[in-house]
C-alpha cells in the first residue's frame, strides 16, 4: 500500500547543569558578537537594526543584544566583537567590560538608530563598519 511507518525517536535529556554557559569561568569566547542599544528604542529604530544586522550575515544577525539603560548594562557575555549604538551606549559598556576582554575584542561605535534611520551618511558608517567586523567574525 505505500504506507511507511513513522516512530517518534527520542535521545537521552540533558539536563540544565550540562547546558554550557556562553562565558565559562576560564573567560574563553563563546559568543561571536554583542549588540549594545540605547534603552527605550522605538519599534522602527529596533527594525531597522534587527534588518541591517541579520543582512550582514547569521553572526551579526543571531547576536546578543543589550539595552544600556539607567542601571548600566549588567552582565556582558565575553565577546569577539561589540558592535555600540551611541557614545553613551559606550561609556556603560567601558565602564563595565573587564579591561581584558576590551583589549582583546574589537569594538565597533556607531551611531544611534534614531541617526541611521535619518541620516544616509550614518548607514554608510554603520555598513563599512560592519565590512571592517567580518574577518573577526569569520575567525581570521
Amino acid at each position: 500500500m505505500g504506507i511507511t511507518p513513522w516512530r517518534l525517536r527520542t535521545g537521552p535529556v540533558a539536563s540544565g547543569t550540562e547546558a554550557v554557559p556562553a562565558n565559562d569561568a576560564t573567560g574563553t569566547v563563546q559568543t561571536a558578537c554583542v549588540v549594545v542599544l540605547p534603552a527605550g528604542a522605538s519599534a522602527r529604530e529596533l527594525d531597522l537594526v534587527g534588518r541591517a544586522l541579520r543582512a550582514y550575515g547569521p553572526a551579526t544577525g543571531r547576536a546578543a543584544r543589550l539595552e544600556a539603560g539607567e542601571r548600566g548594562l549588567g552582565d556582558i557575555p565575553v565577546a569577539k566583537a561589540y558592535i555600540v549604538f551611541g557614545e553613551a551606549q559606550a561609556k556603560a559598556l567601558g565602564r563595565n567590560l573587564p579591561a581584558a576582554v576590551m583589549s582583546a575584542a574589537q569594538i565597533l561605535l556607531v551611531d544611534t538608530p534614531a541617526a541611521i534611520l535619518t541620516d544616509p551618511a550614518a548607514k554608510r558608517r554603520l555598513w563599512n563598519g560592519l565590512r571592517t567586523l567580518g574577518p573577526t567574525l569569520r575567525g581570521a
